[in-house]
């Protein structure tokens, strides 16, 4: 068996910062330097830099020349207009990931789902946070759709953002059930299934964004 090449450097630095931006261990509006991220993750300048670079085109840092990076403010009803944008490309995931789901894919989504199941009866928020990216990057891999992929990272990630900082603490075992229902759609190569099952998700979601928008 193929020992797994080890992760670049830069995507090292990427995976480490937007975990730290959506986690909010970087604060939403807090102003931080490239000096100080390079030494809170030991890597080089190079791959911290161009994952700066990468969080900026993706809306989560704001790079202010000569005087830091701005992580970007959390504005509840923003959380509305992420949904909107990222409900028609999940439905391509979906159907793609049900259609072409190989063998290493469907390890990573058991993998997510018993993952997010142990979160649950934890309870604890960031284990679960950590699951649905998971299950995110095995959506990825499976749909083999790169510019489907590409397109929803970042509003995955602004999603997770938002529903750690306003929502984390609703309903972890009604989520769960839904995302494991996609998993399993996919994984029967239920293309229609797999899809009911994105609705029923982007509903949850869309229901916990208009609280939050209107507290």
């Amino acid at each position: 068996m193929q020992a797994e090449k080890p992760e670049p450097a830069s995507a090292q630095a990427y995976r480490e910062l937007e975990r730290l931006i959506v986690t909010l261990e970087l604060a939403p509006g807090s102003v931080a330097t490239e000096g100080a991220l390079i030494d809170r993750l030991g890597l080089g300048r190079t791959p911290v830099r161009e994952a700066i670079q990468r969080l900026a085109w993706e809306g989560l840092v704001e790079i202010r020349p000569r005087a830091g990076l701005a992580i970007t403010p959390l504005h509840p009803g923003d959380w509305l207009r992420v949904l909107d944008a990222r409900r028609g490309v999940e439905f391509v995931l979906a159907r793609s990931a049900a259609r072409f789901v190989t063998r290493d894919a469907a390890h990573q989504f058991h993998d997510a789902a018993l993952a997010m199941q142990k979160a649950v009866v934890a309870s604890d928020a960031l284990a679960f946070l950590a699951a649905e990216k998971a299950l995110h990057e095995a959506l990825a891999l499976a749909a083999d759709n790169d510019f489907a992929a590409r397109l929803a990272a970042p509003l995955q990630a602004h999603s997770r953002r938002f529903w750690f900082r306003y929502q984390r603490d609703a309903g972890l075992a009604a989520s769960a059930e839904l995302h494991v229902g996609l998993i399993q759609s996919i994984l029967e190569h239920d293309e229609d299934a797999a899809a009911a099952s994105v609705e029923r998700l982007m509903a949850m979601l869309r229901s916990l964004a208009e609280a939050t928008a209107t507290r």
